[in-house]
């Protein structure tokens, strides 16, 4: 494998907006969203169900269409991109999703999962070489080569995730959203995959946008964290910094909620009042204000924008004004 640069950017993603269409209005899934991913690095996007994480990971990659806003791979806008041109560039860019169960296909085997975006991308026409290549890709991942001829509903989850792992591998990608590829599964199965992921990438140069409501793992597996509220990101840091100082209210309470493994240790939980704001045709307003122990007139009057408090961390709040 060639040297990353870690400093070059991989994924731009500048004012992103998801909208969907209901009886009500426009439902505002993600909205002006903007963050860079480096290359051999990992983005963690965090927070509660609902708040745009899984709808920005897949308008990346264009499974659905952005509403608004631009979206750079290795230099190239990928909205200008026609479907066809989209389709080849997928090669580079690929996902694992959530459930491993769901997103395999019953009526295929393993090998024939793991072989079938090869054929779709016409890589390794000769069907010996790709039989050789899924071979190497079930070794890579951690399953037995006995497995080949087994179906889904035969295997474990962690088996099928690793069959979900291998065929986003099979097209040699640059850039995964890993879509909560660990949340379906047993806590001693999670640490193998998320320990395979993490070799993966070391091994591959690989660039993970990771996409979790999990903070304690989110903590150790990413460079740098996005907080994600409504549709809204709230605050970015790396890893380290988000932990020691989380800003945003939101931020912190989420970091309260995380358990302690020392029970003599005393936490204080922050707990989250009021209603939701509807996502619907929102208000320019701050969308976490009726949540919020600090909101002000001035929270339910305008929108905060997000900036830079100190080196790599950004905050959308205004009490960070006067920082």
């Amino acid at each position: 494998m060639s040297k990353i640069d870690t400093n070059k950017p991989l994924i731009e993603v500048e004012g992103l907006k998801k909208y969907f269409a209901t009886k009500r209005g426009m439902l505002h899934a993600v909205d002006d969203v903007t963050f860079t991913i480096n290359q051999g690095m990992t983005l963690g996007v965090v927070g509660e169900s609902g708040c745009g994480k899984s709808t920005t990971g897949r308008a990346i990659l264009r499974l659905l269409e952005p509403t608004g806003g631009s979206v750079h791979f290795d230099g190239q806008d990928l909205l200008a991109l026609s479907a066809e041109e989209m389709r080849h560039k997928r090669q580079e860019l690929q996902i694992i999703f959530q459930d491993p169960f769901s997103s395999l296909n019953p009526r295929k085997t393993l090998a024939e999962t793991i072989a079938e975006p090869m054929e779709i991308h016409h890589i390794f026409d000769d069907k010996l070489k790709r039989e050789e290549r899924v071979l190497e890709l079930m070794d890579t991942v951690g399953l037995a080569r006995r497995l080949m001829n087994v179906y889904p509903h035969e295997l474990d989850g962690g088996r099928r995730q690793r069959i979900g792992i291998a065929r986003a591998l099979s097209v040699n990608p640059k850039f995964i959203v890993c879509d909560e590829p660990v949340s379906a599964l047993d806590v001693s199965i999670q640490a193998q995959i998320l320990n395979l992921l993490e070799d993966l990438q070391e091994d591959m140069g690989l660039t993970y946008m990771f996409i979790t409501h999990d903070l304690s793992v989110v903590n150790h597996f990413s460079d740098d964290i996005a907080v994600m509220y409504l549709g809204k990101l709230i605050e970015q840091a790396p890893s380290e910094e988000l932990f020691a100082h989380p800003t945003h209210p939101y931020t912190q309470a989420l970091l309260s909620a995380i358990p302690e493994p020392n029970i003599h240790k005393k936490t204080q939980r922050i707990l989250l009042k009021g209603e939701i704001t509807s996502p619907i045709e929102p208000k320019p307003i701050c969308r976490f204000a009726q949540r919020c122990n600090y909101a002000t007139d001035r929270c339910r009057e305008g929108e905060p924008c997000l900036k830079e408090i100190s080196p790599k961390h950004f905050v959308s709040c205004f009490l960070t004004d006067d920082m």
